[in-house]
C-alpha cells in the first residue's frame, strides 16, 4: 500500500486520529504489511511482543487459555500493554486469514511517551475511556457547569441579626446593603432567614407593627450545602426542596454566604425552577397540566446541552415527585396523608427515568387507616386517570393503585413479600424487583421503610432465595458476537438491538440482587453500586467499569429516542449500532463486555450454574 493510504488508514484509528499530521507520517512510515494463516500465533502468553499490530482485514483472538477474553477485527489494534509490560499476559491468534500493519515496538513506545494524550488513552481503564467518550461529546459549556462547585458560583453576602432586631431595622439595613435576604439568629443558637417576600405576605399584608421583632417572620429549617459541593448537586437540592435559596457553609461549618435561585440560573439556564414553581403554585388539577406536559422539553433541552443523563435523570425524577406528590395532596380524602404512602415504582422509583413511560405506583395503607376504603378507590382511579391525562401511559401490566392489587395495607403487603419469596417463579421475581425499586412521594414514609425492612430481614430466612432472585439478570443474551460485531434484530426491528435488555437490566437487576442480600437501602443503581463498593461486595474497578457502562447505555437510548421522535416514530429500547460513530460502537462494545463480565461475577457469586 502506499504512504497515503497507510497515513490514511492510521489517521481513521482513535486514539491516533488526535495526533499532528507530522506525528502520523512517521508512524505510516515505519509500517509494514504482512499475511498470517488461520490459527497462526501472533504473540505468545509470557513473551516479549516486538509490535503493535492494525488490522487491514481478518480477526485475531485474545484467549486465556480456552477462554477467549476479546476479540479483535478490522481497523482495530492490538497489544499496546503487552509492548509497555514487555511481557503478553494472553496468547493471540488468527481465527481466520489476517492482513495488518506491523509498527515496531521502540517507534510506538516513543510516539506514545512523547504524545500524552496517546499514553494516557492506554493507560486508561474502560471506565475513564466511557467517561472520556461521554464529556467529548458534551457541550463545553454545560462541561464547565458540571465541575462547577458552588463557591464558583455568585453567592449573596450573608448578613446576620438578632430574633429580637425590629422589622424596620432589618429593612432599613437591606435598602443600605442592597440585600435581598438576612439571616436571623434565633436564642436556640439556630439560624432562620428572612426575605423580600415575607415582607411582602407576613408584614404588609397582614399590618404587622414594623416595631415587632424579625423573628416572628423569619423561616426556619434552612438548608444547607458546602462551598465544594457541585453546583449541578445544589439544583437537585433547590428542586427537591422547592426553595429558592440555600446557606453555604465552608469545611469548618462557618457560614459563607447565600446561593440564591437567581445565581443558579445564570449559570444554567434550563427552566426547571420555573417548572418546579409551577407545581408548587398549583392550586388545581388543571394548573398542573402546563407544567406536566413540559418535561420533555426539559429533556430536550438538558440533553441538548450536554448534561449527562444520568443528571438529567435525577433532576426530571424530583420533578416528577412534585408533581404526584402534589396531585396526591390535591385529590386524596381527608386523613389518608397521615395514614397511607404513595410510592413509586420501576425505572421511576429508582431516579433513572428519563422519557416519561407506564405508570408504575402503589399505595401503602396503614392497618389503622381511618378513611372508608370506597374514598380510597375512588381517590385512585382519579390519580390513575389525571395521570393518563398529563401523559403518563397506563401500565400494560396493571402495576397502578387503581388496580386493587397494588393498594392493601401494611400487614397484607408482608404477607404478599414473603409469598413472593417461597413462591420463587418468574412473576413473584418480578413483582419483588419492582417493589424493592420503591420510593415514597407522599403520605407517611414511615410505611415503606417498615417493608423494606421486612423484606430485608425476610429474605434471610430463604437460603435459596438469592440466587433464584439474582439469576434473572441473565435472562437475556448480551447482543456482542464471537467475531465481536453487534448482534441485531431480523425481523420487526431490523438491524436494531434491544439495549435494554442487553445491558441496561442485566446491570440494574444485579446490583439490585446484591444490594437486597447485602441490605443496602439506596434505589438508585449508582449509589447501589459505590455503596457495594464501600462495603467491598464489588471492588473499585469494576463498580467505576458499571456506572461507565451504565450511563453509556442510558445516553445511547435516550439519543435514539430523541432521534425517533423528531421523525415520528415510537420511541423504545432499540437502537441501531449502524446510526453510531466509530468511537460510540467501540464504546459500545466496551460496556456489553462490562456486562458480560458483571455477569460472570454473579454467576460465581451466587453459583449460578447450580440453580
Amino acid at each position: 500500500m502506499s504512504l497515503l493510504e497507510q497515513h490514511s488508514f492510521i489517521k481513521g484509528i482513535i486514539p491516533f486520529d488526535s495526533l499532528k499530521k507530522s506525528v502520523i507520517e512517521r508512524i505510516a512510515q515505519a509500517l509494514d504489511i504482512e499475511y498470517f494463516k488461520k490459527d497462526e500465533l501472533l504473540i505468545e502468553r509470557d513473551k516479549e511482543a516486538q509490535y503493535l499490530y492494525f488490522i487491514i482485514k481478518g480477526a485475531v483472538l485474545e484467549k486465556n487459555g480456552d477462554e477467549v477474553v476479546s476479540l479483535y477485527a478490522d481497523n482495530e489494534f492490538f497489544d499496546p500493554i503487552t509492548l509497555v509490560e514487555k511481557r503478553a499476559k494472553h496468547d493471540f491468534i488468527c481465527s481466520n486469514e489476517t492482513i495488518c500493519y506491523l509498527l515496531p515496538k521502540d517507534i510506538f513506545l516513543q510516539v506514545m511517551y512523547e504524545n500524552r494524550e496517546l499514553e494516557s488513552y492506554f493507560f486508561q481503564s474502560i471506565a475513564q475511556k466511557l467517561g472520556a467518550n461521554i464529556n467529548r461529546n458534551s457541550n463545553s459549556e454545560l462541561v464547565n457547569f458540571m465541575v462547577a462547585r458552588v463557591k464558583d458560583a455568585y453567592l449573596e453576602e450573608a448578613a446576620i441579626v438578632h430574633e429580637q432586631k425590629s422589622i424596620y431595622e432589618c429593612v432599613a439595613m437591606m435598602k443600605e446593603q442592597k440585600l435581598g435576604a438576612l439571616l436571623v439568629r434565633c436564642e436556640d443558637d439556630e439560624y432562620a432567614i428572612v426575605t423580600d417576600t415575607d415582607f411582602r405576605e407576613k408584614v404588609i399584608l397582614q399590618r404587622l407593627d414594623f416595631d415587632t421583632a424579625i423573628g416572628q417572620i423569619a423561616t426556619r429549617g434552612l438548608r444547607y450545602v458546602n462551598e465544594n459541593e457541585f453546583l449541578f448537586n445544589a439544583q437537585l437540592q433547590m428542586t427537591k426542596y422547592g426553595i429558592k435559596r440555600l446557606i453555604v457553609k465552608d469545611k469548618s461549618g462557618e457560614i459563607k454566604g447565600i446561593l440564591s435561585q437567581i445565581s443558579l440560573v445564570s449559570f444554567f439556564a434550563s427552566h426547571t425552577y420555573a417548572l418546579s414553581n409551577e407545581i408548587e403554585r398549583a392550586r388545581t388539577i388543571a394548573e398542573l397540566q402546563k407544567p406536566g406536559k413540559n418535561f420533555v422539553r426539559i429533556v430536550k433541552a438538558l440533553y441538548a446541552k450536554g448534561v449527562k443523563v444520568r443528571y438529567i435523570s435525577k433532576l426530571l425524577s424530583e420533578l416528577n415527585k412534585k408533581l404526584f406528590q402534589k396531585v396526591f395532596d390535591l385529590i386524596a380524602p381527608k386523613g389518608l396523608g397521615e395514614s397511607s404512602c404513595l410510592v413509586v415504582m420501576g425505572s421511576e422509583g429508582r431516579g433513572e427515568q428519563i422519557m416519561r413511560t407506564d405508570q408504575d405506583n402503589a399505595l401503602i395503607i396503614a392497618d389503622d387507616c381511618p378513611v372508608e376504603m370506597r374514598l380510597i378507590e375512588a381517590f385512585t382511579q382519579r390519580f390513575t386517570r389525571i395521570l393518563l391525562d398529563f401523559g403518563y401511559p397506563e401500565c400494560p401490566g396493571n402495576i397502578m393503585l387503581s388496580n386493587p392489587y397494588w393498594r392493601k395495607n401494611v400487614k397484607t403487603y408482608k404477607h404478599e413479600l414473603q409469598e413472593y419469596m417461597d413462591r420463587g417463579d418468574e412473576q413473584s421475581m418480578m413483582y419483588l424487583a419492582i417493589f424493592f425499586d420503591a420510593t415514597a412521594v407522599a403520605g407517611k414514609e414511615e410505611l415503606l421503610i417498615e417493608l423494606k425492612r421486612h423484606t430485608f430481614k425476610t429474605a434471610k430466612t430463604f437460603p435459596q432465595f438469592y440466587s433464584r432472585f439474582a439469576k434473572v439478570a441473565l435472562s437475556f443474551e448480551t447482543p456482542l458476537g464471537f467475531f465481536n460485531d453487534f448482534i441485531v434484530d431480523k425481523n420487526e426491528h431490523k438491524n436494531e438491538l434491544d439495549i435494554k435488555k442487553g445491558g441496561i437490566f442485566p446491570i440494574v437487576h444485579g446490583i439490585r440482587s446484591l444490594s437486597l442480600e447485602y441490605g443496602i437501602s439506596p434505589t438508585n443503581s449508582v449509589d447501589r453500586i459505590k455503596e457495594l463498593n464501600n462495603k467491598t461486595i464489588i471492588d473499585k474497578e469494576m463498580a467505576g467499569e458499571l456506572i461507565e457502562a451504565f450511563n453509556f447505555f442510558l445516553t445511547m437510548r435516550l439519543k435514539s429516542r430523541l432521534e425517533k421522535m423528531e421523525q415520528g416514530i415510537d420511541t423504545d429500547n432499540y437502537i441501531n449500532p449502524g446510526n453510531l460513530s466509530k468511537l460510540e460502537k467501540d464504546m459500545l462494545k466496551d460496556s456489553f463486555k462490562v456486562v458480560n463480565g458483571f455477569k460472570k461475577f454473579l454467576n460465581y457469586h451466587y453459583k449460578l450454574n447450580y440453580v
